[in-house]
This record gives C-alpha cells, sequence and structure tokens, in this order.
C-alpha cells in the first residue's frame, strides 16, 4: 500500500521506509509494555499513578533522541517527533485515567 507507506532518507543508512502497519505496532506494543508497568506498580507502591507518569515521560522524552538525532531532513524530524509526541501524550492520558488510586484499591 503505497498510501501507508512513509519514506524516510537518512544519510547514514540509505532510504528506509516505515509503514503505518509497522508503526501502529510498535506503538501498541509499547503502550501494553506501559500498561504491564502500572499493573506492576499499582501492586507493589501506594502512588503508582505519579510513579507511572514520571517514567513514561521520561521515556517519551527519551524517545525524541532517535528522531532528532539522525541524519534526516528538518521536514522528516518534525513529523518524527509530532508523531512520538501524540503516541506518548495519547498513552500516559489514557492509561493514567485508568491507574486506581491507592484508596481504590484498599
Amino acid at each position: 500500500m503505497p498510501w501507508a507507506t512513509a519514506s524516510i532518507t537518512s544519510y547514514s543508512r540509505g532510504d528506509r521506509r516505515v509503514s503505518a502497519c509497522r508503526a501502529t505496532v510498535c506503538a501498541s506494543a509499547m503502550a501494553f509494555a506501559g500498561w504491564g508497568l502500572l499493573a506492576i506498580l499499582e501492586r507493589r507502591t501506594l502512588n503508582a499513578r505519579k510513579v507511572w507518569t514520571v517514567l513514561a515521560v521520561i521515556a517519551c522524552t527519551t524517545s525524541l533522541g532517535s528522531p532528532l538525532s539522525s541524519g534526516i531532513g528538518v521536514g522528516a524530524k518534525l513529523g518524527l517527533a509530532s508523531l512520538h509526541l501524540v503516541v506518548g501524550a495519547t498513552v500516559i492520558l489514557g492509561l493514567r485515567r485508568t491507574a486506581l488510586s491507592a484508596a481504590e484499591r484498599c
């Protein structure tokens, strides 16, 4: 499907294609990993929501290093960074709402 593929040119590695399916699978895998971490934190800590939110924001910020530091054009950098931020904000805000407070767990 050519309409579901973005061509990203990296000066160090040549032409790389990122499909919408691959991006969706990667984002879903990270969301499930975050959900699992949230479930573990809910069982082990009193303030799981706050701890998880801080860790998720750090992970989202760290994930921006790859698109911003690679040898691609400015437009591709902005596109990838905005995609990372949109997915990160959606996952963080969505999963944060599902976290149980300490009072709800007792």
